[in-house]
């Protein structure tokens, strides 16, 4: 019978690690924690710049103020008097037109915009639009000095 020179057990012994080494992945996780960590408070936070509601120098001495209140109601109130109840857009249009062709100082009563604050943007931003569209001059929203 032949010798047997050597044991078969060596080839079985060394299997293939089959589980993944997390070491380097930890450790390059660590280095951009810490590379994060150092930048962050260099990096200047984008601001943004909105204007300021202030007193206008010269008031205008007529002024007409469109009013759209939470349920959606449209009011015109001229000057600080008692506002005038609108059905339609087309309607406070109409109002504010013979009112800026009636004003004998220079044509072009300033209209200001207040709207409820739980009225969305949108409708705001709609009623600006068609009082544009409509040949209404110096159109204006209405805010709350010092918020």
């Amino acid at each position: 019978m032949p010798a047997v020179t050597g044991s078969s057990r060596g080839r079985r012994g060394r299997r293939a690690v089959a589980e993944m080494n997390m070491v380097p992945f930890i450790d390059v996780m660590l280095v951009l924690l810490i590379i994060f960590m150092v930048s962050a408070p260099l990096v200047a936070p984008s601001l943004v710049n909105l204007p300021s509601a202030g007193q206008a120098r010269n008031m205008p001495g007529h002024v007409a103020e469109v009013i759209l209140k939470a349920n959606g109601d449209l009011a015109l109130r001229v000057d600080g008097r008692k506002a005038t109840a609108y059905g339609t857009l087309p309607e406070l249009m109409d109002a504010v037109r013979d009112l800026q062709a009636n004003d004998t100082e220079d044509k072009s009563t300033p209209v200001v915009i207040s709207a409820d604050k739980s009225v969305r943007y949108e409708q705001v931003m709609d009623i600006m639009r068609q009082l544009h569209q409509g040949q209404i001059q110096r159109i204006g929203l209405a805010v709350q000095p010092g918020r």
